[in-house]
């Protein structure tokens, strides 16, 4: 077996970790890209050196923020590191329009901006607008991959690079800012190398290992769990131009990759693909898959696990953490399905709203503190006192430990479902849906609702050439969840909309979808009075549950206010009226007067002789001859 030396401590600072495995194996391959060669330890640390005194010369200094606008490969996760070295690098989302650079800009105080060299990006024209230095990126193609220069005007004579030190800030990051303004992430060299570190550690990652990232690197994913945790163990990393599930099996075959790491939407677009691929499958060297950045549905998981042969080890980040804060260990560790493992990294620990810690078992707030933990956000002195209880960082998101360690999420705080006062986790309700066998991705939000304040709404992406209806996917639903859980709107899409990094949006989809509770039938549909004594009898009880003036026969209970609660009440009180009992499914089933009413006189027929039949329909005269149709059919 080949021997590698080690670097004796693990480093602080991102330059003192190169500098390290450029010591310990000059020659071993560093940065990878499909169709180049590879460029060295020694190699990156020298064009790192190069790179960073290159911006030294062009007037960024220690400190100074310097905005990276490049594509997904190698010169970019090159000069991240570069710029990271010798001042902070704050990467940017190239397909940001104009209106939003001009803000991330001004908002990070950018001293310089770097973009590939004859770009035509909109960056260039807002940078030179706000009076910020735009520089050049020109790869040299006919080196190996991630060598480049930098064009820009010489300001000053700088004889070496101004190196960083641990505390010093090394990337600052933007929260995704879905329900208020961007937040501002600063994290020190010490906090993404302790991430970094952590990530080798949890993975058992060795120089023999080599990461295949299709993770942006404007995304602390891609930054921390691929590149550097990759380099922490003088391993490799293969930088692919972005996430193309049609390239992805040959990237991996091609450059021999041991492991790759994705959101849970790139799994199963890969998934989709894997099955006319086993032969492919069958020649890679993989050794584990990774997921995270949001939640792996137990089925995906074990759909990969079943396609590539290889474990799915599911971890959990956040940016404010520099990525890694829980991970599933390898085997022969025990792995829980629906879990996010075992804390890898930070401290984690379970706290309720007034700053208790809770015992194993209770639910309440995962909170966090350890090495890759910010220090605070930048600027914003309402938020820290908000997000930091007594050194503990409050994630947002809520979960339970088990006697063992292992930790569970149960939902973000700020994605559940509050419908009248019930709780709905959707990441529960996603669960279920994805165990319909037409459903291939699924994902539930809240949609407004003017009674409860929230509803239960799902978009579903079937499987190919597979059917299912709306009324299928909630009848499915309701064998599996209380009724309250159920989606009251299901909505078919071709994709779900996804953020920059793939990751699903559940906040604000309502709104992306425009569904709201004036759009429901119920809101919609005119008042239909009882045309039976039955009826008339129903709506009355239904208008008293609810503390309504009047309830129409056609009116959607769960849509003008009702809750499973109210409507174990309604049964109570309508049981009372009549022999035949409706169970909660039916009720779910059937929730208008109208097509309750229906159900119990067919009931009712199914229990009499042929000659009394007829005698039923007198409490039918107002109803349609379809309907009465109906109710012959169903009771014969």
């Amino acid at each position: 077996m080949q021997q590698f030396a080690r670097p004796p401590v693990p480093s602080q600072t991102s330059w003192e970790l190169l500098d390290a495995q450029a010591r310990c194996a000059p020659d071993a391959p560093a940065i990878c890209a499909p169709g180049r060669r590879p460029l060295s330890y020694r190699g990156l640390w020298l064009q790192v050196s190069e790179a960073a005194g290159a911006l030294g010369r062009m007037g960024p200094g220690r400190g100074d923020r310097v905005a990276l606008v490049l594509p997904n490969g190698p010169e970019m996760a090159v000069a991240f590191l570069a710029a990271a070295s010798c001042a902070t690098c704050a990467p940017l989302n190239p397909a940001y329009r104009a209106d939003e650079f001009a803000f991330y800009l001004s908002d990070l105080q950018a001293k310089a901006v770097i973009v590939p060299d004859g770009a035509s990006s909109p960056v260039i024209a807002v940078a030179r607008e706000l009076g910020i230095a735009v520089l050049g990126l020109r790869p040299r193609l006919d080196a190996e991959a991630g060598v480049f220069e930098l064009t820009g005007p010489c300001l000053r004579e700088v004889a070496e690079p101004i190196w960083a030190e641990p505390h010093g800030v090394a990337l600052v990051l933007h929260t995704s800012g879905t329900t208020s303004r961007p937040k501002i992430v600063p994290l020190s060299h010490a906090n993404v190398c302790a991430s970094a570190h952590s990530v080798r550690a949890a993975l058992e990652l060795t120089p023999a290992d080599r990461c295949l990232n299709v993770m942006p690197l404007f995304h602390i994913h891609g930054l921390a769990a691929a590149l550097l945790a990759s380099l922490a163990a003088g391993g490799s990393v293969v930088c692919a131009p972005g996430f193309y599930a049609p390239d992805l099996l040959d990237w991996l075959a091609r450059e021999r990759a041991t492991w790759y790491t994705a959101v849970p939407s790139m799994h199963q677009a890969i998934l989709a693909r894997a099955a006319a691929a086993r032969e492919a499958i069958a020649r890679l060297s993989l050794r584990f898959i990774r997921s995270c950045s949001s939640a792996l549905p137990p089925q995906v998981m074990a759909e990969l696990e079943e396609a590539f042969g290889v474990p799915v080890i599911e971890a959990y980040g956040m940016t404010e953490a520099a990525h890694q804060i829980a991970s599933n260990p390898l085997p022969p560790r025990v792995r829980k399905p629906g879990c996010v493992g075992v804390a890898a990294g930070p401290e984690v620990a379970i706290m309720d709203e007034g700053g208790h810690l809770l015992p194993a078992e209770e639910t309440g707030e995962i909170v966090i503190r350890g090495a890759s933990v910010t220090a605070g956000y930048e600027n914003n002195p309402q938020a820290n006192p908000q997000a930091f209880t007594h050194g503990w960082f409050r994630t947002g998101d809520q979960g339970r430990l088990d006697a063992e360690g292992y930790l569970f999420i149960t939902g973000r705080l700020k994605e559940i479902v509050n419908r009248g006062g019930e709780k709905v986790s959707p990441r529960e309700v996603d669960e279920v849906l994805l165990q319909h066998p037409a459903v291939a991705q699924a994902v539930t939000f809240a949609m407004p609702h003017r009674q409860l304040g929230e509803e239960v709404a799902a978009a579903i992406v079937l499987r190919d050439r597979a059917v299912a209806t709306e009324e299928a996917i909630q009848e499915f639903a309701a064998r599996r969840l209380a009724d309250f859980k159920v989606p009251r709107r299901v909505v078919f899409l071709e994709e779900i909309p996804k953020g920059p990094t793939g990751k699903l949006q559940r906040i604000g989809l309502a709104a992306r979808l425009n569904l709201t509770s004036e759009q429901t039938p119920a809101q919609t549909a005119p008042y239909a009075s009882p045309r039976t004594p039955l009826e008339e009898k129903w709506a009355g009880i239904w208008a008293q549950v609810l503390h309504l003036e009047r309830v129409g026969i056609h009116d959607n209970f769960f849509e003008v206010g009702g809750d499973s609660v109210l409507a174990t009440l309604c049964l109570s009180r309508m049981r009372q009226g009549s022999q035949v009992e409706l169970s909660l499914l039916e009720f779910f089933k059937a929730p208008t007067v109208a097509a309750q009413a229906l159900l119990v006189l067919q009931k009712q027929a199914s229990q009499m002789q042929d000659e009394d039949v007829a005698a039923l329909l007198t409490d039918l005269d107002a109803i349609s001859d379809e309907d009465a149709r109906r109710l012959l059919s169903q009771g014969s």
